[in-house]
């Protein structure tokens, strides 16, 4: 079950609820699931209880209460915990919840997570003649419809070499009426800076602005461009590029991708900076599949989280959450990519051809978020 699934799961729960006469409320078009915070329990948690707590006229544990029976034997959930003042703590079908998310994100490719259909929000994104401010609010104009928003970008200042340089556009430049104030100001590149910004290339320039939260002051030297771990930007392309990487290898070894459990004890153990230790990746004969969701938890995490990410991203107007978020993504996965393909005299196996699809899963996802920051994916770096 995906995050999404799970989303309509617990609206599902709600609305069996209401049609039982158990609550008097009007069934919210949306219910947030998120991996559970400090305290929590499970592989989500979602405060739909607190949400309707006041509608409904109960408390929240007590609509908590409520809803706990309608999730609890659902194909995919295993159970339900009530914790704190009334979040539901829900466990899913591990083996299930792996291979259905990468199932998901393969679907969807680099649309996974958008909204599957406009909804009927119309933003206007706003912002002084500041180079950084324009390339927030357009990055946030992409969060923005990829959430089904319909937006229009517009600055009181704008000038043509932030197009060559930075690829960055606006619908409309002028001084707009004193009912739509400014609404993106994040802190501006210092003007001394400025050029050295202008010499770095559209992609490390635009995550030179994008990667700081507003309040943050943008670093923009040299060290955007350098190949090296030190440089999130590269991590994340480098990571990219390996998924890509790992489908051209296995179309010439003859498989290909399928979602499914891998084998745990076969992979090594992968370190931080990617080398795996440990025996090498094969399937031995005897060896019990490991859920996706054992073997690369972390991933599994990461991946599950981007349609929040992107979300809370649109809503904020901070598509830095977004920046670092592939980061996050792209730290999980370098480790697991390297147990992808057979090694050695081994002949692909369901699990070598279950990790490719968590790869590529990985791919996609790396490869949408950087195109909603306006940074090209390259398949080869």
């Amino acid at each position: 079950m995906t995050p999404v699934e799970l989303s309509r799961t617990v609206l599902h729960a709600v609305r069996r609820a209401v049609d039982a006469g158990e609550l008097s409320v009007a069934v919210p078009t949306r219910a947030v699931v998120a991996p559970p915070g400090p305290g929590g329990y499970g592989d989500y948690a979602t405060n739909i209880a607190l949400q309707l707590a006041r509608p409904a006229g109960q408390t929240p544990v007590r609509v908590a209460e409520v809803l706990r029976p309608y999730l609890v034997g659902t194909d995919g959930i295993t159970d339900v915990v009530l914790t704190g003042p009334g979040f539901l703590n829900i466990s899913l079908d591990r083996a299930a919840a792996g291979v259905g998310l990468v199932g998901e994100i393969l679907r969807r490719g680099a649309r996974y997570g958008y909204a599957e259909q406009p909804d009927g929000r119309v933003v206007q994104l706003h912002c002084p003649r500041d180079l950084r401010a324009v390339v927030v609010a357009e990055a946030s104009a992409r969060l923005l419809r990829s959430q089904g928003a319909l937006v229009r970008v517009t600055a009181e200042g704008f000038e043509d070499v932030w197009t060559s340089v930075l690829g960055v556009t606006v619908d409309a430049v002028g001084v707009a009426p004193a009912a739509l104030p400014v609404n993106v100001r994040p802190v501006p590149v210092p003007a001394s800076e400025t050029a050295d910004l202008m010499f770095l290339d559209r992609d490390a320039g635009r995550w030179a602005l994008l990667h700081p939260a507003a309040h943050d002051r943008p670093r923009t030297g040299g060290e955007h461009l350098v190949q090296r771990e030190s440089n999130p930007l590269f991590r994340v392309r480098y990571a990219h590029a390996r998924a890509r990487a790992a489908t051209r290898n296995a179309a010439d070894l003859g498989f290909t991708a399928e979602p499914g459990p891998v084998t745990g004890s076969d992979t090594g153990t992968p370190t931080r900076s990617g080398t795996p230790t440990g025996p090498a990746t094969g399937t031995p004969a005897g060896t019990a599949p490991t859920p996706l969701a054992d073997a690369a938890p972390e991933l599994l995490a990461a991946l599950a989280d981007h349609p929040r990410v992107l979300a809370a991203a649109a809503e904020h107007r901070a598509p830095d959450r977004l920046a670092r978020h592939l980061v996050a993504v792209a730290d999980a996965a370098l480790p697991f990519l390297l147990t992808v393909l057979p090694r050695g005299g081994e002949k692909p196996s369901a699990a070598h051809r279950a990790r490719l699809a968590l790869a590529e899963a990985v791919g996609a996802v790396l490869a949408g978020g950087l195109d909603l920051l306006g940074i090209d994916a390259p398949d080869h770096l």
